[in-house]
């Protein structure tokens, strides 16, 4: 599955799910942007690992919420290394809380990068992907989006589940132009913010939760992504593809 001759950008890839995604791209042959808001020093360890495989990268600062910071970025990826192909919406915050203590400051903070930071990236690169009637987008969103039984989720799974319906939606509308668009909803991720204040004992609950009984690895939906992107994977669109190891704690009956 080549992506040889594309262009790929990733948001939020310093580290984490993006940074998996990045490297997965640029080893199918992609010449990737990475994306990030805050740290360049990862994010261009990130570029220097994708030039090491031999392959082309840029590390681009934007906080994808904002829209000023956003168009500079399409600007100079264009500048730098021509029209993006591959579109990958994975930048995302996450701030717990239940009804009685949530804080709306931090459900305006997750809205602006998990939704509008989508919307906003989306705008700017679209046209380059409508201009050569060929695209892939995919967005990140959760399975608590589905509706999965982990409290203080509530108000982030609301964001995430917005992200899933704009796939779909998007699929629709941007499916004429030869552009897919479809998301991947990941179960428990061992990244560096998922390991915050957990441990062993904390890990091995959440795996018996699944079928498989692991967590997951951010390679496990760097490869769903990359499949997503591929050439061969054009008759796909407007799709949620839950990667969870079979979580089995859902509200009600999905």
């Amino acid at each position: 599955m080549s992506l040889s001759g594309k262009t790929a950008l990733v948001t939020g890839a310093s580290r984490g799910l993006g940074r998996a995604i990045a490297i997965a791209l640029a080893r199918d042959g992609a010449a990737v942007v990475v994306n990030y808001r805050e740290r360049s020093a990862e994010a261009e360890a990130v570029a220097d690992q994708i030039r090491s495989l031999g392959g082309k990268a840029l590390a681009v600062q934007a906080h994808v919420a904002d829209r000023a910071q956003v168009r500079a970025m399409a600007e100079r990826t264009e500048r730098e290394l021509g029209p993006v192909d591959i579109l990958i919406n994975n930048a995302g915050v996450m701030r717990r809380g239940d009804l009685a203590d949530f804080e709306w400051g931090e459900m305006e903070a997750m809205r602006a990068t998990n939704v509008d930071g989508l919307v906003n990236v989306t705008r700017a690169f679209v046209e380059g992907m409508k201009r050569k009637k060929f695209g892939r987008i995919v967005n990140l969103t959760s399975v608590a989006a589905l509706g999965t039984a982990m409290p203080g989720t509530t108000f982030y799974a609301a964001t995430k589940a917005a992200v899933s319906v704009i796939t779909r939606r998007f699929a629709m509308e941007l499916g004429p132009d030869g552009i897919t668009v479809n998301a991947v909803a990941p179960g428990f991720i061992l990244t560096d913010m998922a390991r915050s204040g957990r441990g062993p004992e904390d890990f091995a609950k959440i795996a018996e939760k699944t079928m498989v009984r692991r967590v997951g690895e951010p390679e496990d939906i760097a490869h769903a992504v990359a499949f997503l992107c591929a050439i061969e994977s054009s008759f796909i669109t407007g799709q949620i593809l839950t990667v969870d190891g079979g979580r089995m704690d859902y509200i009600g009956h999905p």
